[in-house]
């Protein structure tokens, strides 16, 4: 319990560093944001983004979200608002490559074709759709699986893999990607 809190305070302090104070005061989020975290093997990985819904902001007037509002081709910052940050206390191997422990963001680059690939970025802290591909940590590929039944709002989970080791999801309008990774010890 004390680790987690501890954990905790850690991953507020980093937030509230990443995001410079005059960002803060000049940018207004437009969607809900939400902080999920889950141990996978003794290693707490932890995902803070924004909820974007399929729907426009204040209408009922529904978007085009796949080569729409999230555009083929382009680095896309996996949520809304500023980015989406990723936390890992230990090494994650994500097939052959291995991301050392800390704090990063993330961006997807959705094909046409219906792949995708995952974007691990070490800057973290920027808003909206300011990228950096010389900031680029690691790009992997994503597993796509279409919906029986339509997501409204943006979402990402982690779960744990039957196969050991644990799945970052990726859910919104009728896709859901995924990608396997597993704690280095």
């Amino acid at each position: 319990m004390k680790k987690s809190l501890c954990l905790f305070a850690a991953l507020a302090s980093v937030i509230l560093t990443a995001l410079p104070f005059s960002v803060q005061a000049q940018q207004k989020r437009v969607s809900p944001h939400e902080t999920i975290s889950t141990v996978i093997n003794g290693d707490r990985v932890t995902l803070v983004y924004g909820r974007p819904y399929t729907t426009k902001p204040g209408t009922e007037t529904a978007r085009k979200i796949w080569g729409g509002l999230v555009p083929y081709g382009q680095v896309w910052r996996l949520g809304a608002d500023e980015a989406t940050l990723l936390v890992t206390q230990k090494p994650l191997k994500f097939g052959d490559a291995t991301l050392p422990a800390g704090v990063y963001s993330l961006f997807l680059l959705p094909a046409e074709d219906g792949t995708a690939k995952l974007i691990i970025n070490k800057q973290i802290g920027q808003w909206g759709e300011e990228y950096s591909e010389s900031d680029d940590v690691l790009r992997v590929d994503l597993t796509k699986a279409t919906l029986d039944k339509s997501v409204d709002q943006f979402t990402m989970a982690i779960a744990k893999s039957a196969a050991g080791g644990g799945l970052i999801k990726l859910s919104w309008e009728n896709a859901e990607y995924s990608v396997a990774f597993t704690p280095v010890p």
